[in-house]
């Protein structure tokens, strides 16, 4: 090329980012994002597993669109699975085996769909506990939690209506889960079902009606949701763990341009070869092993997708014979007791940010992230929640541990019915003392340092060890947090101290209680002369 041809071409480019600069004035977004850091932490990209993740599943979902069809018609099978040859089937299943067996790579696009699917909810929750145990989700942020959590019941709501797609047995029995539920809610159960599966179950339109659930509104809903969330990051800006010259204005971390946008493309190429290998390797969901839905035969062993395993669980864990007739209609606990109890624990969980305000009077900014053992309630609380979905969770394959370790299943449900009660309160206990122990200790670090393994004799003939005195850095990184009091319970404008202020009063003594305050002024200077 010559130099004419170069400065022509050079020209060219500079009017065309012209002309779209005077009508769009993109250069200055590609300004303002240049300048925003993103944070060094480690933890900061379970965020970004969640959108490469989505990223790979829209991908795969693409091709899977163009040779999946939803119909319910019956159809005797044709394909080259020579097992299921002449055996009827909906047409749904029928497209399903045809593209795991005879499109080019439907197998294994169908594989990176399921696995990517997987991926996004598991980090989208991981995602979530970061937030959650460093205290993320304070002012300013309240609204981001309630979007991710969003973000979180929508992307199950993506996998449930994806993995109900083929019609095969697996995907049958778990539709009928969801009837026997939708039917146990008292007056309306019965329409709702009628409407949701267009008749009798199975009915001929469920499949169609999930389709365009799980190819349009949801999807729709997920992305506007996931720009919000961004946006709303770009806007609050990020919050980072206490360190030498980090406050709200100053964040340590890379330029989005050009050095986190290049971390950034390396590290999704890595999560999506890694999808491919997973996908490659591992078989996931064998629909040609289930056989079409027939609502006569049910198994036992069969497993919905980990993420919405709690429902079943839940489901499992009801004491047998909880129904109470009340004016001709049967009112079924059962189900009804469940519903509730997840739809109780799903409701703190999305509103928890408000809540906790709300009991420490906490009105201030947060940008700066907790220590999980500076917070021992509030991180003692999210132990107990752990444990109260992995309770539930495990129950879903109760069976399982029955018959592969050799045990009674009305055992196995009764010790899991136990532990749903005693372990969060065993977990919030444990974990709550686990963490005011390890705030001791770093009391203890900073103010005598740490053992150096060294061993002095004093003139008096005593031995003693050495204690190192820790950095400043890691001096600033053990008590950079603050010390938080009980609210006052303070009369009304009437001069009365209401039964709401009582509460409060009390939940927030207990929030409060056994807390470790920090090392103030005078005691690390007195610290800094001893050493």
């Amino acid at each position: 090329m010559t130099a004419t041809q170069a400065a022509r071409k050079q020209s060219l480019t500079s009017k065309a980012s012209n002309y779209l600069d005077e009508r769009t004035s993109i250069s200055g977004a590609v300004s303002f994002l240049g300048r925003k850091i993103f944070p060094d932490h480690w933890s900061f990209m379970l965020g970004e597993v969640a959108l490469y993740s989505f990223v790979a599943i829209l991908i795969s979902g693409t091709f899977l669109t163009f040779f999946f069809d939803p119909s319910m018609t019956h159809v005797p099978y044709e394909g080259s699975y020579v097992p299921l040859k002449g055996i009827g089937m909906s047409v749904a299943y029928h497209s399903a085996l045809d593209i795991s067996f005879d499109i080019r790579g439907g197998l294994l696009m169908r594989q990176v769909h399921h696995w990517s699917a997987l991926l996004f909810v598991a980090s989208i929750g991981l995602h979530m506990l970061r937030v959650f145990f460093t205290g993320a989700y304070r002012k300013p942020r309240e609204i981001n939690w309630v979007i991710g959590f969003l973000l979180f019941i929508l992307a199950m709501a993506e996998g449930f209506t994806g993995y109900s797609l083929p019609d095969d047995l697996l995907s049958g029995n778990g539709l009928a889960i969801i009837n026997g539920m939708v039917k146990g809610i008292p007056l309306i159960g019965t329409w709702i079902s009628y409407f949701f599966f267009g008749g009798l179950f199975p009915g001929t339109a469920i499949v169609p009606r999930l389709y365009i659930l799980h190819i349009m509104l949801l999807p729709a809903i997920l992305i506007a949701s996931l720009g919000l969330h961004m946006l709303l990051l770009i806007i609050n800006k990020h919050t980072q763990f206490a360190g030498p010259g980090r406050t709200k204005g100053n964040v340590v971390g890379s330029p989005i341009m050009p050095v986190f946008a290049a971390k950034a493309g390396g590290f999704f190429f890595l999560v999506f070869g890694a999808i491919m290998l997973i996908a490659s390797l591992v078989t996931i969901n064998p629909i040609w092993n289930y056989g079409p839905y027939d609502p006569s035969p049910v198994s036992a062993g069969t497993q919905p997708d980990w993420y919405i395993g709690f429902a079943d669980g839940a489901l499992r864990l009801v004491p047998p014979g909880w129904e109470v007739e009340l004016f001709g209609y049967t009112l079924t606990i059962a189900i009804l007791a469940p519903m509730a109890v997840m739809g109780v624990f799903l409701v703190l969980v999305a509103f928890w940010p408000f809540i906790e305000a709300w009991i420490t009077g906490d009105k201030r900014e947060h940008h700066m992230a907790d220590r999980p053992r500076n917070n021992p309630t509030r991180t003692a609380i999210g132990a107990a929640g752990i444990i109260f979905y992995a309770v539930m969770w495990a129950a879903a394959s109760s069976d399982l541990m029955a018959t592969h370790f050799s045990l009674n299943v009305f055992y196995v449900i009764h010790v899991l019915q136990a532990l749903l009660i005693l372990g969060p309160i065993i977990g919030f206990w444990l974990t709550k003392r686990i963490a005011i122990g390890l705030q001791k200790k770093d009391r203890e670090m900073v103010l005598h340092g740490f053992e150096s393994g060294r061993i002095v004799r004093k003139p008096g003939g005593e031995f003693i060890e050495v204690h190192q005195p820790v950095d400043e850095y890691e001096r600033w990184r053990l008590t950079s947090f603050d010390a938080y009091e009980p609210t006052k319970e303070r009369p009304n404008s009437a001069g009365r101290i209401t039964a709401g202020t009582k509460i409060r009063g009390s939940l927030s003594r207990w929030f409060f209680e056994d807390r470790i305050t920090p090392v103030t002024k005078s005691e690390l200077e007195q610290s800094k002369h001893d050493h």
